[in-house]
């Protein structure tokens, strides 16, 4: 059974959603733009019998506090510090992490500062290799070189409902696989007053991410942790290749491509969460030999 909780952060509510025993190897899921942990909802309830599975929703997205941006910095590393003490408050002590899009730079940061920590990293289309950035960056890249209020302006189709569903649907085989639930929600969610401009700052602060693609390259060869890379091959914005480079630095990595688009859980859920579980199950063998009866209890 999936709760629905708040956990508050330096003064903020952290949305997350929450499965499994609290006892069961724990597993931190990062969403990225422009959704929440809605995009979970298929994967939490297909690990939660052997893994405590928790899902906070970034601050500015989904149903956590999206505080004015005039006495709130919306960096990634301001981000990645929110959802480092969301999982001291939450009581998380070692975890395995899944990252997609925004959720890989959370994530990543989360790791390098503390290493200790991560049991494993899960890719799905979370990038940390400046090979895996398409051409579909460019005018992003654009508005880092050049920060102009033009350029700014420039990327706000990214911000249009049009341009959200074609995020879900570009590279999928069959459209009707897609829940419309899912890029309505993010929409709606786009569209309250003043996101667009929160949406725009992390635009713009995306590039402080390449510029620590290094570091994360360096903790990957230093650390070494367990790593599955399984990712949309059709992705318009994270290539293959950016799935691939991991090898490059964690050389057990195992990496997978599946026949989708970005948002590969629309459509391929129970492939991913297969994959996981026989993942996960070589690192936690005991997990995948029993079951943890009952839901999680409240951690905040």
């Amino acid at each position: 059974m999936t709760t629905y909780r708040h956990a508050t952060v330096d003064g903020l509510k952290v949305f997350y959603r929450e499965a499994g025993h609290p006892d069961a190897p724990a597993v931190l899921l990062l969403h990225g733009f422009p959704t929440s942990s809605h995009m979970f909802r298929d994967l939490i309830p297909r690990l939660a019998d052997r893994y405590h599975v928790i899902a906070p929703d970034l601050p500015g997205f989904g149903f956590s506090d999206a505080p004015d941006r005039a006495g709130f910095r919306y960096t990634f590393d301001h981000l990645a510090s929110i959802i480092g003490r969301f999982v001291d408050v939450v009581r998380l002590r070692r975890y395995a992490i899944y990252v997609f899009d925004y959720g890989a730079p959370v994530g990543f940061r989360l790791a390098t500062a503390h290493p200790e920590r991560v049991t494993a990293l899960i890719s799905q289309n979370g990038n940390a290799y400046e090979e895996g950035l398409s051409d579909g960056w460019n005018p992003i890249a654009r508005y880092w070189r050049e920060p102009t209020d033009a350029n700014r302006a420039a990327l706000r189709d990214f911000l249009e409902p049009a341009t959200t569903r074609w995020q879900y649907v570009h590279g999928v085989t069959d459209e009707a696989r897609v829940a419309p639930e899912s890029y309505a929600l993010d929409s709606a969610l786009l569209a309250r007053p003043g996101n667009d401009e929160i949406q725009l700052d992390l635009f713009l602060d995306y590039a402080s991410n390449v510029a620590l693609y290094p570091t994360f390259q360096a903790y990957l060869r230093t650390a070494k942790p367990p790593l599955l890379a399984i990712w949309g091959r059709n992705d318009p914005f994270f290539l293959p290749a950016g799935a691939a480079a991991f090898r490059r630095d964690v050389p057990n990595a195992d990496v997978r491509f599946l026949d989708t688009g970005h948002f590969a859980l629309e459509t391929h859920a129970e492939e991913i969460a297969a994959a996981i579980r026989e993942f996960l199950g070589r690192i936690h063998p005991a997990a995948e030999g029993r079951s943890h009866p009952g839901s999680a209890t409240p951690t905040a």
